[in-house]
């Protein structure tokens, strides 16, 4: 279908009618699917799991209110894209800010390069585990990365080549994404048909409540009262654990990388002013319901297997031995434990013998607060399920299926997206050399499975500073653009729709922008509180852009004024 039968074909969908409309929005959807398969990566799959470990299920309300937030902004992205049909890009480095417009950019191109890069750690280490241990070795990893890496190259490469292409695209990630929520929706499904779920722990789990960002989960109370004098410092340590979790998954709900994708898969579909119902309800159905599916299965698969169960974390509880990934995590939690009984500098003085003594003759309380509290990953998930779905193969094969969905389809969006942003800093057309150059950039992320474990500290610690540094500051300027008469004309939301719009987007800025505020603030890097020297300097360079654009547009209008005033001379 060309895209002026398909503007015709929504025009009568829209007149006939709310059914024939939906049908007609369903039929066309796509965007929301893309969207989808971004945000439900390795980012969502480790904060869900840590959400479940933490709190159980009564956090399962946070990723659908942060998803929902994240939606509104979108939705007003699409609105300003579709109704201007030119980049927003341009619009707000002509009308906003050109340092927010241009670092908008520069931080999606660092994400997605970053980011690629535990997605192929994350696919590989899916495939070793769960599906074909045999590979488990470094010519299998090497193969498995190829195959990553070739499998999201050809569907780009179908992508670039026009509409056939971009139908094919959108359903290799509808099928993507749609094995991902299956596999985790099957294990909750099984789990629950065996009677192992507490429904209406499950489903209070929904209802909004912000007591964890100041109180423990209740789970931890029989533990904390067997801690005697440091009760304090564990309370502290959870209330800590659970807000930053709870920030950090709001905060990553909807990457700065998919505010910038957003405008241009709809510029790319060369959608218009007809498309823009059809771009909302694709948020609100293809991202909405598969990311809330997805995202609390996991939540409750995790919660059901480790909230409060210290022996989740030990292959063997009787003689206490550790799941070899979780013992540096609750040695950790040990060592600040007997820093503070024994005094930091007393204890680094110690021998190791002498610290191993004092580890073992702890209370048993403070042994399984630290075991409780180590974070597991999708693999401890899928071990600890063996026993409970009575099936080895089932458990692993289905994680193994789901993650490796998430991997692929998150490292596919990544690379396309990266492409737009290229092409769009260079200002070259969305399609093409640039475009596929652009995109098999980020496909640098293969080297993951073997740099990622020292590269972290380099460079996901920067780019994840720069990111929730802007998403705050591109939320403010999308919600300037649709109150802007000049970029939106006659198309400016008025009357009850101007209200709308505002009081929605301004809901959405002060939360996520808050939760973004606070994670850039408090991440630091090494020994340096990096995050609040990012959050002032990039401050600085906005007031400096602010100022720049703003003697900028006086000077046309002097210009202007002036030519103005020799026309009138000349006449005269």
């Amino acid at each position: 279908m060309s895209i002026e039968k398909e503007k015709t074909y929504l025009r009568e969908a829209e007149a006939k009618g709310l059914y024939s409309c939906l049908a007609a929005y369903t039929k066309l959807s796509g965007p929301g699917w893309l969207q989808s398969a971004i945000t439900l990566g390795g980012g969502s799959l480790a904060s869900s799991l840590f959400l479940g470990v933490l709190a159980g299920y009564s956090l399962l309300w946070l990723q659908p209110i942060a998803i929902v937030l994240g939606i509104i902004m979108l939705s007003a992205i699409s609105h300003v894209t579709l109704t201007t049909g030119q980049s927003p890009f341009v619009s707000i480095n002509t009308e906003i800010n050109p340092v927010l417009g241009w670092g908008w950019a520069v931080a999606t191109i660092m994400a997605n390069i970053v980011w690629c890069l535990p997605q192929f750690t994350l696919g590989t280490a899916a495939v070793t585990q769960n599906l074909i241990p045999s590979l488990n070795n470094t010519g299998g990893k090497v193969g498995i990365c190829a195959v990553l890496l070739i499998l999201a190259s050809i569907v780009i490469w179908a992508y670039d080549r026009g509409n056939r292409g971009v139908k094919v695209f959108d359903w290799i990630l509808k099928i993507m994404v749609g094995l991902v929520v299956i596999s985790f929706f099957g294990v909750v499904i099984k789990m629950g048909s065996s009677g192992q779920l507490p429904w209406n722990e499950i489903l209070s789990g929904f209802i909004p409540n912000l007591s964890l960002l100041s109180v423990p989960d209740n789970v931890y109370l029989p533990f904390l009262e067997g801690t005697g004098e440091f009760r304090s410092f564990w309370e502290t340590k959870i209330v800590s654990m659970q807000r930053d979790v709870m920030i950090a998954a709001a905060a990553t709900a909807v990457g700065i990388n998919m505010t910038f994708f957003m405008p241009f898969v709809l510029l790319n579909r060369k959608w218009g002013r007809e498309h823009r119902g059809l771009a909302k309800f694709d948020l609100w159905t293809a991202l909405l319901i598969p990311y809330v599916i997805a995202t609390s299965c996991v939540v409750i698969a995790a919660g059901s297997q480790f909230n409060g169960k210290p022996e989740s974390a030990y292959q063997d509880y009787e003689n206490r031995v550790l799941h070899p990934n979780l013992a540096k995590g609750y040695n950790n939690f040990i060592t600040a434990r007997l820093e503070l009984e024994a005094g930091k500098e007393n204890y680094q003085a110690l021998a190791p013998m002498q610290k191993d003594e004092m580890a073992l003759s702890i209370p048993e309380s403070d042994k399984k607060l630290a075991a409780m509290l180590v974070k597991r990953d999708a693999f401890n998930l899928a071990s600890s399920l063996e026993a409970l779905l009575a099936n080895k193969t089932f458990s692993h094969y289905i994680f193994g299926i789901g993650v490796v969905g998430m991997a692929l389809s998150t490292i596919i969006i990544l690379m396309t997206i990266n492409g737009h942003a290229i092409c769009e800093i260079l200002g070259k057309p969305h399609k093409g050399p640039v475009f596929l150059c652009g995109a098999y950039l980020a496909g640098i992320g293969v080297l993951g499975p073997f740099v990622w474990s020292d590269a972290a500290f380099w460079l996901a610690v920067p780019t994840s500073i720069l990111g929730f540094t802007l998403i705050p500051v591109a939320y403010l300027s999308f919600f300037l653009l649709i109150n802007n008469k000049k970029v939106l004309g006659r198309e400016r939301p008025t009357g009850i729709r101007r209200f709308l719009w505002n009081s929605s987007l301004l809901i959405s800025l002060s939360i996520m922008g808050t939760a973004a505020f606070y994670v850039a603030w408090n991440k630091t890097w090494g020994e340096y509180q990096f995050g609040r020297i990012a959050l002032i300097g990039f401050g600085i360079l906005l007031l400096i852009g602010h100022f720049s654009l703003q003697n900028k547009k006086l000077s046309k209008k002097l210009e202007a004024v002036n030519l103005k005033l020799q026309q009138l001379k000349k006449s005269t």
